[in-house]
């Protein structure tokens, strides 16, 4: 059963990937860099996880697949969008809030390796109404 506990536990051991990450390669390089050295962290630290999970809706009776993909998907429970950019807009959070929708999930981390301190200013967690309805 999911809870909020392993959910809070969860993004701390990405978070903890993310800036052993951060702290190797520094901000400035594109987002499939740290995309790929996440992927390779989550690994050594046997944190399951799909790349790249396709998204689709349901509309009006059929399942049509759409051209969204979530960067990570983390223990079939956790979205993680990366960025690396300057800031972070608007749109991007209703990126990963739509995400989060179309897969019925609870809670995304945002994570943007532009920045100079990754546990400062790079990670947010968003969360959904489901997520609030899950047990401590």
């Amino acid at each position: 059963m999911l809870t909020k506990s392993y959910l809070k536990n969860l993004v701390y051991q990405v978070n903890g990937a993310a800036i052993e990450v951060h702290k190797a390669l520094g901000p400035g390089l594109l987002e499939s860099s740290y995309q790929k050295c996440l992927e390779h962290e989550l690994k050594l630290r046997k944190i399951p996880f799909v790349s790249q999970k396709p998204i689709s809706v349901d509309y009006k009776g059929e399942t049509l697949e759409l051209d969204f993909r979530c960067d990570l998907l983390v223990a079939d429970c956790l979205v993680i969008e990366l960025k690396a950019i300057e800031k972070i807009l608007p749109i991007h959070k209703a990126q990963l809030m739509t995400y989060l929708r179309l897969l019925e999930l609870p809670e995304g981390l945002m994570l943007n390796f532009y920045v100079t301190h990754l546990y400062k200013e790079g990670q947010k967690t968003y969360v959904t109404q489901s997520y609030r309805n899950l047990p401590d």
